[in-house]
């Protein structure tokens, strides 16, 4: 029986079924959980939450001198026979790198607590699952360079979990330019936030290995998505989707991936769709083992692969949806300056993008940076290549479209 209460009557032993809130102002990553210390009634009460929904079949009811109110169920909504689209307003680089930075936190600390109690036998809560993926693709839907960029900026220490938030937010990208609907995007994003799940089953020493696997550990390795599948048939309500994407992201077109070597159109459109942003993610991020390539650099690779390893489409689709130039990529434009993406043009050319200039090749040294807008009118400047930030010296170019969210040196 539910009953909405003011946080300020909250108390150990109360069952709380929803905060009523943003997700993001919410202190825990939880949507629903059990009342048990004292603190974190007051990091609530600290919060913007001011409201929330208690189940008293599952905790304390309120403490009262009046006679007690009668539990009252929140009104069920109507529901349409076809939900109608969620609208997602565009917003600039600027207006959502804060709160994407915002997200990316505290997804990584939920994907943490989600996977660390799956490595110990907890099933996997997917309505904790599912408020996460909806915080993320809402990012990705207002600027999907914001929060992308963001997770591609792991250490080697968090990599497992944001890898995860990463791929998540790039499914997300990926179903929008294919053309999925809000509940195929939302099953996608639930995919990937989950699709690696079965690494928790992997030996951490293995996982973090700064070298070269021996053959042994590589079978360990090689086994995570059969482990992740067999975790996630545990949990209620997973759907076949995601269970699809967990068994088979490592599966190529040409029958060579595993475990099941399928090949062609024995794979799934979301297990091709997870192959191409598990692997995007994968070789732009810094490992134990080697220092992640550039974005722009690891399209190019993924290019020379595509043929074998992805789904020619699904990969054009992909690059698409990240830009050929994707954030964060330094380049070298025809005037002799360096610069770092900073944004696509959302209706523009790939080739086109917002660019911040930092450096002159002329005078070989830094220079006032300038953000250019490569589509706006009158402005002759294009980009020539992209660039390797170790062939000119220069360190921490992230800060150049990071702005705000640059962390302070």
């Amino acid at each position: 029986m539910l009953k909405k209460i003011e946080v300020s009557k909250l108390r150990v032993g109360m069952f709380v079924q929803e905060l009523c809130g943003s997700w993001i102002d919410t202190p825990f990553w939880k949507k629903s959980f059990l009342l048990s210390d004292p603190n974190d009634i007051k990091e609530i009460q600290k919060s913007k939450i001011r409201e929330a929904w208690i189940d008293v079949s599952k905790g304390l009811d309120v403490l009262s001198a009046q006679p007690a109110a009668p539990a009252v169920e929140p009104a069920p909504q109507p529901q349409p026979s076809t939900p109608a689209p969620r609208v997602i307003e565009s917003v600039s680089m600027d207006d959502e790198l804060g709160r994407a930075s915002l997200i990316v936190n505290k997804s990584k600390q939920a994907v943490y607590s989600m996977f660390s109690e799956a490595r110990m036998g907890k099933a996997v809560d997917m309505g904790d699952a599912q408020a996460l993926v909806e915080e993320i693709s809402d990012s990705v839907m207002r600027n999907p360079g914001a929060l992308i960029g963001l997770a591609r900026l792991k250490t080697k220490d968090d990599y497992t979990y944001m890898h995860s938030v990463a791929v998540c937010a790039l499914m997300v990208a990926l179903s929008k330019q294919l053309g999925l609907n809000d509940e195929q995007t939302r099953e996608a994003g639930v995919a990937g936030l989950l699709h690696d799940i079965g690494k928790m089953m992997v030996p951490g020493d293995i996982l973090n290995k700064p070298g070269k696997l021996t053959d042994e550990e590589f079978i360990s390795v090689k086994e995570h998505p059969a482990a992740g599948h067999k975790m996630l048939l545990d949990a209620q309500g997973v759907s076949a989707i995601s269970l699809d994407v967990c068994l088979h992201h490592h599966e190529k077109m040409d029958g060579t991936g595993y475990p099941d070597r399928l090949k062609g159109d024995e794979i799934s459109l979301y297990a091709r769709m997870g192959a191409v942003c598990d692997v995007y993610d994968a070789i732009t991020s810094n490992r134990p083992y080697k220092q992640g390539w550039c974005p722009a650099e690891s399209l190019r690779k993924m290019a020379e692969w595509s043929k074998g390893h992805f789904d020619e489409k699904v990969f054009q689709a992909f690059v698409k949806s990240i830009g050929i130039y994707p954030v964060g990529t330094l380049v070298r434009l025809e005037s002799g300056r360096l610069g770092v993406v900073v944004e696509q043009q959302v209706g523009k050319s790939l080739l086109m993008p917002k660019v911040r200039v930092f450096f002159s090749i002329k005078s070989m040294g830094y220079i006032a940076p300038e953000l250019l807008d490569l589509a706006g009118p009158g402005l002759q400047d294009k980009i020539a290549n992209r660039e390797d930030a170790s062939k000119w010296g220069l360190k921490d170019i992230d800060r150049y479209w990071l702005g705000d969210q640059a962390t302070p040196s």
